[in-house]
């Protein structure tokens, strides 16, 4: 089972944010069987709530045996056009997520884009 968990986490993007546009995002840690986990970054426009992007994430994986926890929230500005991604302020639910571990994953899956964060901000 911990093989098959350890798969089933290495097939879940770390990062999946819309192509444009201020959105929320969250923070999640994904954890397979045993001590296996890894953060993810989840961010779209259709939200209305951090809670609403942690339970389809949650939802979508808990059948491959993933378990979720939201490590917090803020928001992202994606400026596809000028290669710029901010994320910035936090979630009232969950907290503010760890805005430096959140760039880290952006820059790894758009490193052409200039990655920015601040604490400040709504």
């Amino acid at each position: 089972a911990a093989a098959m968990a350890g798969e089933a986490l290495s097939q879940v993007p770390d990062v999946q944010i819309d192509g444009d546009g201020v959105f929320k995002y969250v923070l999640v840690r994904v954890r397979g069987a045993g001590a296996l986990a890894k953060d993810v970054v989840r961010g779209h426009a259709w939200a209305e709530y951090h809670a609403d992007l942690f339970e389809r994430t949650a939802e979508e994986l808990a059948p491959h045996g993933l378990s979720c926890e939201c490590l917090g929230g803020g928001r992202v500005s994606h400026r596809p056009e000028e290669r710029k991604i901010h994320v910035y302020g936090y979630s009232v639910g969950f907290g503010r997520a760890d805005h430096a571990v959140t760039t880290e994953k952006l820059k790894a899956e758009y490193p052409n884009y200039e990655i920015t964060w601040a604490d400040e901000g709504y």
